[in-house]
């Protein structure tokens, strides 16, 4: 019983923050298709931009701005927007900002003329629907309008509407047996949702004439401040000093200061250095405390073990004068490609565990309590907008089916339309992950979200299944593979509940927000990369970790090629086999020892951190909010730091936004000959 307690009393802090609503509104309006307008031609471009630029988009500030200013609008106009309408901007604002800062196109053109490729060989081999050939005139004009990227944006617009589509129905699945029929609390959901109940808090203060009661505003209006104040100096300085000076000036190192080439001496094989963004700190404020403990537990257990184990010649690669990217790769391949394999499988057994430990106590106390109240499909909120069982069953099998016959034909048009044995292999591995293992790992994943917000995600599944599958030729790997884990999106959903929205509202916004979402996202990819190179010195984010991102990406790419390749070396079934005992032991040691849960998950996680540098400043952060904030405002703090975050990242946003607008006006010039 003790165990118990001590592992839920954390997670407990975080369920008792929002309550589920009795009544449900309509959150579609014209505003939402306004909105979106107004985030594709202002936001996105800056979304865009900053990821190249600093590794960070502006998905919270697109997300606020959006909501704030259409408030005020809808204030001049005598009206007020309800909880719901918020949410659903919101909700829109952050799906266009996730679709602009994914890559896409900008990577792909990239990774066919970055050097990794060509050191692997993979250049030539790079299939059509992810790249034209490097002979194509497209790549010196830097555009993506012509014939020669018609396949790879015919793919990206299928595979975007499949991934939506099957996310969005088969997520409110889930979410309806995890939560309609098993009544799990889903403890992790009302952080994401407080942002949205202080501007609607906000607006009904006002109307009621009481703004004095309105906490959430003003917390959010002090985490505007100071992202506005950091903001200024961290990104606005050199964005704007670039754009009219043509030398970005750089207060603090962007992406982070590296201090490995000097500490290497004295930990050897030991990346160290500091991302100065203030947002880490805050972040550290946000999450779970003993999940930042935990991280940072892991980090110092790695910073004892890479000296000892360069010492024995396990990581032989490295040499003194390394920086951080060079040593993380060369551990990556010595290490920790085959670590990480091991310790992401043991966070997968415990997870499993875990849910089926839950499921065995909920038919106990089923057993011992029948006429307990049970939950069911049929008995659902009134007027929440829910649709019938067999409709998510149908979406399930035509999205799979799409997916599977969709990959099929690429593999055959790039085998000269022949139906080889290599294909048969690949059509017999689709099957398997669409029909048995993403549904399995789906509802998993749903449970663990619902009992403790964590995400079981087994690895190596989908690369192993195409290495066993004996294809021989590296297009296997940019097919639209029926494979996903939807147990993820149960917690939008039950934010969507928490905010008492519709779910048709968001049925609604996601069909009049795909094809915004698609032309803004390619033109303006396009016009980015029209400006300059990408990457170049214009892109410090860029150019320091595409690089490192696409050579480990050619580890696994090149494990299909029939021959000796890295990823031979970087797999090493002893370092899988070491990383999964040690996961899972250490696991098992903290549930006899009682540790909170977050805990156990942050150590773990830890060991395999690939991006040290952001740990300790969200330590820090948790240092700060727990035995400070916390000890004077108790269980207010849990109310009030989502609401500081949320505000920061709008600041924050806000003030780089109108720097990247002076620099596509500076750079959109044309300079006249006289």
């Amino acid at each position: 019983m003790t165990t118990t307690h001590k592992i839920d009393k954390e997670l407990e802090e975080f369920r008792r923050i929002m309550e589920v609503p009795s009544t449900f509104e309509e959150g579609f309006r014209w505003s939402a298709l306004f909105g979106a307008i107004f985030v594709a031609l202002l936001m996105v471009p800056g979304a865009i931009y900053m990821g190249l630029l600093a590794g960070q988009g502006i998905g919270g500030a697109a997300q606020w701005v959006t909501v704030i200013l259409f408030i005020e609008v809808a204030k001049r106009a005598h009206q007020y927007l309800n909880k719901s309408e918020i949410f659903v901007l919101f909700y829109m604002a952050g799906a266009l900002m996730g679709a602009a800062t994914t890559g896409g196109l900008l990577w792909n053109q990239f990774f066919i003329q970055s050097d990794a490729a060509a050191a692997n060989g993979l250049t030539d081999l790079l299939p059509a629907w992810y790249a034209p050939k490097l002979t194509s005139e497209s790549y010196a004009k830097r555009t993506f309008f012509t014939w020669d990227w018609a396949p790879a944006i015919i793919m990206m617009i299928v595979g975007s509407f499949l991934g939506q589509l099957s996310h969005l129905v088969l997520g409110y699945g889930l979410f309806r047996v995890a939560s309609d029929m098993e009544k799990l609390p889903f403890p992790m959901a009302p952080v994401g949702a407080q942002g949205i109940m202080a501007m609607a808090e906000d607006i009904e203060a006002k109307a009621n004439k009481n703004a004095e009661e309105s906490w959430r505003w003003r917390v959010f209006a002090i985490g505007g401040a100071l992202g506005l104040a950091f903001g200024l100096i961290y990104l606005f300085l050199p964005v704007i000093s670039g754009a009219l000076t043509g030398t970005a000036i750089q207060i603090f190192p962007i992406p982070f200061s590296d201090f490995t080439p000097k500490t290497g001496q004295y930990l050897p094989a030991f990346a160290t250095g500091i991302n100065w963004s203030l947002g880490n700190v805050i972040g550290g404020m946000v999450m779970p405390y003993w999940g930042m403990v935990g991280s940072f537990v892991g980090l110092i257990i790695t910073l004892v073990a890479n000296p000892i184990l360069y010492h024995y010649g396990i990581l032989s690669d490295w040499k003194q004068g390394d920086d951080t990217i060079v040593t993380l790769f060369k551990n990556n391949i010595d290490f920790y490609f085959s670590l990480h394999i091991g310790i992401a499988l043991a966070i997968a057994i415990a997870g499993i565990v875990q849910v089926a430990r839950s499921m065995q106590r909920a038919r106990r106390q089923s057993k011992a309590n029948p006429n307990a109240k049970k939950g069911s499909w049929a008995k659902v909120p009134e007027g929440r907008g829910d649709i019938p069982w067999w409709a998510v069953i149908l979406c399930y099998f035509l999205v799979t089916i799409s997916y599977t016959a969709l990959s099929i034909g690429l593999l055959m048009w790039h085998h000269d339309w022949k139906f080889t044995t290599d294909i048969r292999n690949v059509l017999i591995v689709l099957i398997i992950l669409g029909f048995v293992y993403t549904p399995i790992i789906s509802y998993v994943t749903a449970r663990l979200e619902g009992m403790v917000g964590q995400v079981v995600e087994i690895p190596m599944i989908r690369e192993a299944a195409l290495i066993l599958s004996g294809y021989h030729g590296i297009a296997v790997w940019f097919l639209p593979l029926p494979i996903a884990n939807y147990g993820a999106m149960t917690v939008f959903y039950r934010q969507c509940e928490l905010t008492g929205t519709k779910f048709t509202s968001i049925w609604k916004t996601k069909i009049v927000l795909y094809p915004i979402i698609l032309f803004a996202s390619i033109f303006f990819m396009n016009f980015i990369w029209g400006l300059d190179r990408i990457p170049s010195v214009a892109y410090p984010y860029a150019q320091k970790m595409w690089e490192l991102n696409a050579a480990n990406a050619c580890v696994m790419f090149t494990s299909t090629m029939g021959e000796y390749s890295m990823f031979e070396k970087a797999f090493n079934p002893w370092f899988i086999g070491f990383g999964t005992f040690f996961g899972v032991a250490l696991f098992g040691l903290m549930n006899i020892l009682g540790a909170p849960i977050m805990l156990t998950y942050g150590v773990v996680r830890g060991l395999g951190q690939s991006m040290p540098h952001s740990i300790f400043p969200s330590f820090i952060g948790a240092l700060i909010g727990q035995f400070y904030f916390k000890k004077r405002l108790g269980l207010k703090w849990r109310q009030y730091i989502p609401v500081v975050a949320a505000g920061f990242s709008c600041g924050m946003g806000l003030i780089t936004t109108v720097g990247v607008g002076v620099t596509f006006l500076s750079k959109a010039v044309i300079k006249l000959p006289f």
